[in-house]
């Protein structure tokens, strides 16, 4: 992941970033978020983020209640004018969605790791979830695999759920009951 300034799309401004500067920057593969008018840039992910996030929507898909939806990224989560996310994964009430984005607050979002957003992933843009309120967050690592959920305490503060890796079934409640065993996230890509 890297951090860009604005300079290097648009023509300088005073300020920091907004939403509305998103739409002018190109649709190259990359994903462009933005955190508190700071731009973050990824590349496009490899095979095994792509299987995981691909099986785990369908398992999601599967279990997910009428009131909720679930949406596989590029989706744009918009907090305001300066904060834009588009988690690889995330779940949130229906009658919330607009065609373009989610205005509030997913109740769950998922970000499975990339050797070049992990510190992100991990740090800062879960910092960014607890911040909004975003009640479940999922974490994935590719490499192991495993999955670590993380929810919000009554104080608002992430607490680590539960974890799983490989065989291990995680018994979700939240938003809604799933069971997920990260080898089968990989499908094929597991025996490998």
């Amino acid at each position: 992941m890297t951090v860009m300034t604005e300079s290097q799309f648009l023509p300088p401004r005073p300020g920091p970033m907004t939403v509305h500067d998103l739409e002018g920057l190109p649709d190259d593969g990359r994903r462009y978020e933005l955190i508190d008018g700071t731009l973050l840039v990824s590349p496009a992910p490899g095979r095994r983020h792509q299987k995981i996030s691909a099986r785990l929507y369908g398992v999601l898909e599967a279990a997910c209640p009428p009131q909720f939806d679930v949406i596989a990224a590029p989706f744009a989560v918009r907090s305001g004018e300066k904060v834009e996310l588009q988690p690889d994964l995330l779940v949130g009430w229906e009658n919330e969605f607009t065609e373009k984005n989610l205005p509030t607050a997913p109740v769950l979002a998922v970000e499975v790791l990339s050797p070049s957003t992990a510190l992100h992933d991990l740090n800062t843009k879960k910092a960014l979830y607890q911040r909004l309120g975003v009640r479940s967050y999922w974490v994935i690592d590719p490499d192991e695999p495993a999955l670590t959920a993380f929810e919000l305490n009554d104080e608002g503060i992430y607490q680590q759920a539960a974890k799983a890796a490989a065989d291990e079934p995680f018994a979700a409640i939240r938003p809604f009951a799933v069971r997920v065993v990260p080898n089968d996230l990989l499908g094929r890509l597991a025996a490998e």
